[in-house]
């Protein structure tokens, strides 16, 4: 077989380019060019070569081979110096592409759309496009043709001003150029880009050839516009025509299912799956399966998602991505990690920074600090992704809630660009873990490098304000709000009404009643919450209620907030009518209404209320360890003790709150040994005791006077539990003591304390010395009392009953005076009892009861039987 010919290696190359092998087309060109000197002549081979140069977007090739043509001579030819211009534009190579535009003789409108889509592409130097575009205008020749307006259009979209695209759009209409597709297309997506959707119509519906691009450039004009309707009509009457839809109409329509209703949105979806599957050329489109996967994930459906995703005949990176950010999206973090696994062992793809940055804080939310430190490990072994701050920011967080601290800080240094949001995410992670003086010191440093905080900055900075509650920093803040105006732009209104809480939490209501007032054309539900909290710490449940009374439209929070508000500041009956004035409204209460409605059972001390609470609790299918744990206290509180067991017997996930609420109930009923059962049952189960159940533990052994135990427990918490008594604990040691009789030793730990001793423990020895009347040691913690808290007048009332009880009148004289010099008077003493489900108050000398006449014989009944039962007792 005879060897090519020079003709045949040119016709081989050629073939070669135009059929996308362009290393092989460059190989071969580049042995030829040596061999066979008649190749050299030849310009529609260079301009082919060119061309694969430009595919492969090898400018020192491009570069090299220019001043090759330009020695052959070969610079005059069209086809090579419009190769040579389209290289030069491709690869962004801008100026040399001018400037060789400049030397061409005789420039057509392919020149001149070279140049254009080259500036176009760019996207630094927008304004020069149209200055081309006028000169080319000017010139009259060439004339713009359908390709040049299509590619001015596109700059016009991004410009921002309409008037430059409305005058296109004119010169388009003198020139007859508005029947061309291409030219209508381009019109619908620049009038769709400046959110004039009914010109866009008009434009689309004046074409006469539509093809896919114009359905797909209307159909996302609207999408993006968020006219969602009618986009998807829009689809639906494509589907009717002879145009059918391509990969891109698909990638379109399916987000808009996506922001449909959820039964709606995912019926529509799956009748495009259906669609796409008769259609053979979509379901093998990598692009469109990915956007299946997205689109049920987005609906939290991850079985058809991961179905679809291991039927797919070829994935790439985007395909793992989406599955792998979906499931974390979903809270499906442990598998999100085996996927990444999954991928890194069996598939030939590397992980990019999206699949790092989706990955992460599954690893944050499993508290895995080995599989997050080999993601850190990949990351730093390469170097192209140490470029993206977007991964260097999601490891910051990482760390932080994995709670080591000084690794992300030292993540953040490292940081080779750190942006603003790596700053908000280190400041934020100071502020989450109580790293004051680093947050403040970071803040600083951030603002000396003159870098400008955003909304996201001063949010955190006004979330550590609340946090530590410095009422200053507050207005700092508010004042630089003021200052750079960016409570101007705060549209959505969310710095106005953290200023607002700020301050309502500080308890300044003033500063956040006139915050308040200053929102007064921007004010949304979010604006009225913070108020009504702010007067219920101040306890002005009257000022909340009149802020809860101008809330037009109300959701359940405030309803929440006002029922918290009668139910913190014991208005039990207000709370109890607005619960009840709430359903009749046809809202549901949801669990926050239940939990701010608990405390009045409480107060009321209605069983009856709290059963019903609890029935609801359970018809509406409510959970949670915090929930439960507030019903099974406050059944021990209101007496029900067998209620509360039963609650705790049948909670499958008991934490520490739980146990500590039962212990506290079986110590309230004096129920030691049950309690210390509970406690023993904990530790076995290996649920680590914090300082609250201790406590509980030593009240319960003190109610049931189990002293040994009771000093057992109390050892173990510096020896077992590794952490130091606190002052509450040294009381229920002392209460423990003096409840046994053990007085002198009760004093005596008190004086060795290695804290010193506050009112609680005091006042718990004096009530041991009444109970064994100990006068004397009595009138010595009286005294220290006295001083400590002389405004508490039950410490008096305490005194003055221990000398009565030991006749010393002398005494109770003494108190009674310097109760009247202290202007100190005794409340009268209230109790109260729920009959009948109606609720029953007495108090010390109130005779106003309707049945207090039977309620005095009962009790002067129960008086003589007690006087009897003691004088059998002493017979």
């Amino acid at each position: 077989m005879a060897e090519p010919n020079a003709k045949s290696w040119i016709t081989i190359i050629n073939g070669f380019c135009r059929d996308g092998f362009h290393k092989e087309a460059l190989s071969l060109f580049a042995h030829e060019i040596q061999s066979s000197p008649s190749v050299r002549h030849n310009h529609q081979l260079f301009s082919a070569v060119l061309k694969s140069c430009t595919s492969l977007a090898d400018i020192l090739l491009g570069k090299a081979l220019h001043g090759y043509v330009t020695k052959l001579g070969h610079i005059s030819c069209q086809a090579v110096s419009k190769a040579l211009l389209n290289l030069y534009a491709k690869c962004g190579v801008i100026d040399d592409c001018y400037k060789l535009f400049g030397q061409v003789d005789n420039t057509d409108p392919v020149t001149w759309n070279i140049l254009l889509s080259g500036f176009a592409c760019s996207r630094v130097d927008d304004a020069r496009v149209m200055n081309l575009f006028y000169n080319m205008h000017v010139r009259d020749q060439p004339k713009p043709n359908s390709v040049t307006v299509a590619i001015v259009l596109s700059v016009c979209a991004r410009l921002g001003g309409i008037f430059a695209g409305k005058s296109l759009h004119a010169y388009v209409i003198k020139f007859g150029l508005e029947r061309h597709t291409l030219v209508g297309n381009s019109l619908t997506s620049m009038y769709a880009k400046r959110g004039l959707v009914h010109d866009a119509y008009s434009v689309f519906d004046s074409i006469e050839d539509k093809d896919v691009v114009s359905w797909n450039a209307v159909v996302s004009g609207f999408s993006e516009n968020k006219v969602l309707g009618d986009a998807f009509r829009l689809f639906s009457w494509m589907l009717t025509g002879p145009i059918k839809p391509n990969y891109a109409t698909i990638l379109n329509i399916l987000p808009i299912c996506a922001s449909l209703d959820e039964d709606v949105g995912y019926f529509f979806g799956r009748e495009i799956h259906c669609y796409v599957l008769r259609r053979a050329e979509l379901i093998a489109d990598v692009s469109v399966c990915n956007a299946l996967v997205s689109f049920y994930l987005r609906f939290g459906r991850t079985e058809e998602a991961e179905l679809l995703f291991r039927r797919m005949k070829s994935r790439d990176l985007v395909s793992w991505n989406a599955i792998i950010a979906g499931y974390a999206s979903n809270d499906e973090w442990l598998k999100a990690l085996n996927l990444f696994c999954e991928l890194i062992t069996k598939e030939m793809i590397w992980p990019d920074s999206v699949t790092l940055v989706s990955l992460l804080p599954a690893c944050a939310y499993l508290k895995n600090l080995k599989v997050g430190k080999e993601i850190h490990g990949y990351f730093l072994r390469h170097p192209y992704l140490e470029e993206d701050a977007a991964v260097g920011n999601a490891l910051v967080s990482f760390y932080a809630k994995c709670s080591d601290m000084e690794a992300a800080y030292r993540t953040f240094l490292m940081i080779c660009r750190r942006d603003l949001i790596s700053w908000n995410s280190m400041l934020d992670a100071f502020s989450e873990s109580g790293y004051n003086s680093q947050f403040l010191n970071l803040l600083n440093c951030m603002l000396m490098e003159g870098i400008r905080p955003d909304s996201i900055t001063i949010l955190t900075i006004i979330h550590f304000c609340t946090t530590v509650l410095r009422e200053g920093m507050v207005k700092e803040t508010h004042g630089y709000l003021i200052k750079t105006g960016l409570l101007l732009g705060d549209t959505e209104h969310n710095i106005g009404n953290a200023i607002l809480d700020a301050y309502a939490k500080c308890r300044n209501i003033k500063y956040a009643f006139n915050v308040f007032q200053s929102l007064l054309e921007k004010r949304n539900l979010v604006t009225f919450n913070p108020v009504i909290s702010g007067y219920a710490n101040c306890g002005s449940a009257d000022e909340a209620f009149m802020t809860f009374n101008r809330i037009y439209a109300r959701d359940l929070t405030p309803w929440n907030l006002m029922i918290r508000v009668y139910a913190e500041n014991d208005f039990p009956n207000q709370a109890l009518s607005l619960f009840l004035k709430l359903q009749a409204q046809g809202m549901k209460p949801d669990a926050v209404t239940i939990m701010s409605l608990l405390p009045v059972c409480s107060q009321m001390a209605s069983v009856h209320l709290l059963r019903q609470c609890h029935g609801y609790v359970i018809r509406a299918c409510f959970d949670g360890v915090r929930l439960n744990g507030a019903l099974l206290h406050l059944y021990a509180k209101c007496g029900s003790i067998f209620s509360a067991s039963k609650i705790f017997q049948c909670h499958p996930q008991k934490d520490v709150v739980m146990f500590t609420a039962m212990i506290s109930g079986y110590a309230m009923h004096g129920m030691g040994k049950a309690a210390l059962k509970v406690f023993s049952d904990m530790l076995e189960l290996g649920v680590n005791p914090d300082h609250v159940v201790i406590t509980a533990v030593l009240s319960a052994c003190s109610h049931a006077g189990l002293v040994d135990e009771g000093l057992e427990i109390f050892r173990s918490i510096e020896k077992v539990q590794g952490i130091k008594p606190t002052p509450e604990q040294y009381a229920s040691l002392v209460d423990l003591l003096a409840r046994g009789g053990q007085i002198s030793d009760a004093y005596s730990l008190v004086n060795r304390m290695p804290v010193e001793a506050d009112c609680n423990v005091w006042g718990t020895l004096l009530g041991a010395c009444r109970i064994h009347h100990e006068v004397e040691l009595g009138h010595v913690v009286a005294n220290r009392l006295f001083e400590m808290e002389a405004d508490n007048i039950g410490n008096y009332v305490v005194m003055s009953n221990l000398y009565a009880a030991d006749a010393r009148w002398d005494g109770v004289v003494e108190i009674r005076k310097l109760m009247k010099t202290r202007d100190l008077k005794k409340p009268a003493a209230c109790s109260w009892i729920e009959v009948e489900r109606k609720n029953n108050a007495f108090m010390a000398g109130d005779y106003s009861h309707p049945r207090r006449d039977m309620i005095y014989w009962v009790l002067s009944i129960l008086d003589e039987q007690i006087k009897d039962q003691v004088t059998i007792s002493e017979i």
